[in-house]
């Protein structure tokens, strides 16, 4: 565990108290070791042990996270948990703003905006999740006359506000040697993206995940992916008041372990995993079989320690978007990344 520095002065009757229960209880330093048969120090989870201890959880676009760890048999934390779902990392950290939530996976975008409300969002970035960039796209709906970005001049473009689609929109319409002014952009949630594109109130979305999927199986065709535009980056956020509670820190480390295990379960049991996400997110079963073993294929998911060179990935981002006119001046994101959690976590690269 660790724990804040600080330096106790007991009475001697509270000394002598603890002292006698230690001698009663027959344990001293190293006893538990011994009794694991490891000889090593216990692990996060054995340390975080107090149901009193709440951490608030949130999900995007379904409960992946509840639902996994259920399925591998790694929700029986010694701590309560409690789960949202959210159609954005954005929505997320306003809710960790509002002190809602405690913990969140967002892209590399959403901590960018969140970092210029009061308070800083009231949130740091603790980890990193590596994880695939498939089904992040510009799409267009079948027989649509715009075959390529430089044909979006004009168009309607619905897009989710403060996310990878606003990103890497930004980015394609650069590289087609357009701007932000060039299109007219429809800022829309990834359902009312879709459904804009469906009833053909606009003419194309740029968004992510089960929006994707859901419009190509209504017929949209890729105009663009931004699988090599992103980083592949997902950051871990957590709210500012559980990093300074001990407790609390210590129920994310053992939290963000069990996430790892769960990763590792499912890719030995994508079949399994397949069915879930499926029954869930309303898609065929092999269509979620195909999403799952192309993303684990390119990019498997996985939490690690905060790095310097995820730092500068998401500065770039910040850079883009300042350049963009987005922001008024430059924003500096090693503000609000914290290595509060880092002797805890694998490093980057590590298996």
């Amino acid at each position: 565990m660790i724990r804040p520095n600080r330096q106790y002065t007991l009475p001697l009757t509270a000394f002598l108290s603890a002292l006698l229960l230690l001698l009663i209880s027959g344990c001293s330093p190293g006893t538990d070791n011994q009794a694991t048969g490891t000889g090593t120090t216990p692990t996060v989870a054995s340390a975080a042990s107090n149901k009193d201890v709440t951490i608030r959880v949130g999900q995007t676009g379904w409960g992946n996270l509840e639902l996994g760890l259920k399925a591998a048999g790694l929700d029986d934390t010694p701590y309560k948990v409690t789960y949202n779902v959210f159609q954005g990392g954005n929505l997320i950290l306003e809710a960790m703003a509002a002190n809602q939530l405690d913990f969140g996976v967002t892209s590399e975008i959403p901590p960018i905006f969140a970092s210029q409300a009061a308070n800083g969002g009231s949130f740091k970035i603790i980890a990193v999740q590596q994880g695939s960039t498939l089904n992040q796209e510009v799409v267009v709906p079948k027989d649509s006359s715009i075959k390529s970005v430089a044909d979006l001049k004009g168009k309607k473009v619905a897009f989710v506000k403060n996310t990878t689609a606003h990103y890497f929109l930004l980015k394609m319409l650069e590289e087609a040697g357009l701007t932000w002014s060039d299109i007219s952009p429809v800022e829309l949630s990834t359902a009312d993206g879709l459904s804009a594109l469906i009833s053909g109130k606009v003419d194309a979305l740029a968004s992510y995940g089960n929006a994707i999927i859901s419009a190509h199986q209504n017929e949209a065709t890729t105009l663009a992916s931004a699988k090599d535009i992103l980083s592949g980056s997902f950051l871990v956020a957590a709210s500012d008041q559980a990093i300074a509670n001990a407790e609390q820190k210590e129920a994310l480390a053992d939290y963000l372990e069990r996430i790892n295990k769960f990763n590792d379960w499912a890719r030995a049991n994508k079949d399994a995993w397949a069915q879930i996400t499926a029954d869930n997110t309303h898609q065929p079963v092999e269509q979620a079989l195909k999403t799952y073993t192309d993303g684990e294929a390119q990019r498997p998911s996985r939490i690690v320690a905060i790095s310097d060179e995820a730092i500068k990935s998401e500065q770039d981002v910040a850079d883009t978007f300042q350049q963009a006119g987005i922001f008024g001046q430059a924003v500096d994101v090693s503000t609000f990344w914290s290595d509060a959690l880092q002797d805890q976590l694998p490093a980057p690269g590590s298996q």
